[in-house]
């Protein structure tokens, strides 16, 4: 092999879970390689894109760990104290508060860019990371001994372990054969911040309306983000709704609870699609972040699943490395895979599944969620599970390690 373009790990995609395996292996003193198509000016200083990351509790404490949480702007975190959950027009209601657990927030709530732009510049300042912009993997090859790849100007570069981190969409994933199954929701998220008169007090709202889901994330100060779901064939005209009639109708899907509002910020959309892969692994092959599981954003778990999950791989990588055996190994991959997969499977089958019920107009669903959301508010035990699951927080029995 040609040392030069020999390395230990070589990572596909320099998003967040690709960036954050990146940091994770800083200090294990492994030659890395990190290929990105976009250019690196994206990726060093990324636009505002309307998203904003809901961090679990685990998610922070790996940030910190990572060096990473110190790199951003602490005034531009906003503290979630507290979440209700609102179906319709109904008075069925579900309320996680902060101050009825033993946790000062639910979670906090980050500008994505301002992550990634933090992970950019962690990772940057590594000496043993070597990154190479504007070029895609043309083809892929593992075997026992070890993982090639050949970029798209026909550099092959060799390694121990390849790991892809390059979308739901994950090409890589395709051309390794492992097989996905993709949920097409037929929705579009449209995103966009807003000030208001009243005082949010830190709380979340999300209501299930019939045809939309409509969401506000309190940020700092009398702001917040409005995320409004709306079927596919809806979203231009949501998108290209006067800023004063979009308010009003934000307004009224809260009751006008905060009073009157005003857009200040650009409107952004997504189109939803669910992705989870049949395997994570393969021969000296790793999947992490949304290339392994795509999540519906109902939740706001996706990147802490992806950042749990890259995080789970560095740790069977340094166990490994401390003993000497080979770190991309089978058994290494597979302790990685047995504990991320559980997690991982009840996150996405299980958000699909409630996606389905409260976005489901018909009338047997309708009644079943309003007994849902009673039951699991007035019984106290559930009701403290699913705050645990949602902040990650130790103590949950849902998380297994």
């Amino acid at each position: 092999m040609n040392t030069k373009n020999n390395y230990d790990v070589i990572i596909v995609g320099a998003g967040p879970a690709g960036l954050s395996f990146a940091c994770s292996l800083i200090d294990l003193n492994l030659k890395v390689l990190l290929v990105e198509r976009s250019t690196l000016s994206s990726i060093a200083n990324p636009k505002p894109d309307g998203r904003e990351t809901a961090l679990t509790h685990n998610s922070l404490k790996i940030l910190q760990k990572l060096g990473i949480w110190d790199l951003i702007d602490q005034s531009k975190v906003s503290p979630l104290k507290e979440a209700k959950v609102f179906d319709g027009d109904s008075d069925s209601l579900l309320n996680f508060a902060a101050n009825k657990s033993s946790i000062d927030a639910l979670g906090y709530l980050v500008p994505n860019h301002l992550i990634r732009s933090a992970l950019y510049t962690k990772a940057s300042k590594s000496e043993n990371l070597t990154i190479i912009n504007e070029l895609s993997v043309e083809s892929i090859d593992t075997n026992f001994s070890y993982g090639k790849v050949t970029l798209s100007d026909g550099q092959i570069f060799d390694s121990k372990l390849i790991v892809a981190a390059d979308s739901r969409f994950s090409e890589i994933r395709r051309k390794m054969g492992i097989e996905s199954t993709m949920k097409d929701f037929s929705k579009v998220m449209i995103i966009t911040r807003v000030s208001h008169e009243k005082d949010h007090n830190q709380v979340a709202l999300e209501c299930f309306n019939y045809g939309h889901t409509l969401a506000l994330l309190p940020l700092n100060g009398n702001i917040s983000s409005v995320v409004l779901t709306v079927p596919t064939d809806e979203a231009d005209q949501i998108l290209n709704m006067d800023p004063e009639k979009f308010c009003k109708f934000a307004s009224e899907g809260f009751n006008g609870s905060l009073g009157e509002l005003e857009q200040i910020g650009e409107r952004f959309s997504y189109p939803l699609v669910g992705v989870y892969a049949k395997k994570f692994r393969s021969t000296r092959f790793a999947l992490i972040g949304d290339a392994a599981v795509g999540m519906h954003p109902v939740t706001a778990h996706g990147f802490n699943l992806g950042l749990r999950g890259q995080d789970i791989l560095t740790k069977s990588i340094s166990k490994a490395f401390d003993t000497g055996r080979d770190i991309g190994s089978d058994d290494v991959l597979r302790e990685f895979e047995n504990k991320q997969i559980h997690l991982s499977r009840l996150m996405y089958f299980g958000t699909n599944g409630v996606v389905s019920l409260f976005t489901n107009d018909d009338v047997k669903a309708k009644k079943i969620r309003k007994l849902v959301l009673k039951f699991a508010d007035r019984f106290p035990p559930i009701k403290s599970l699913i705050t645990k699951h949602l902040t990650e927080s130790k103590k949950s029995n849902l998380i297994p390690f």
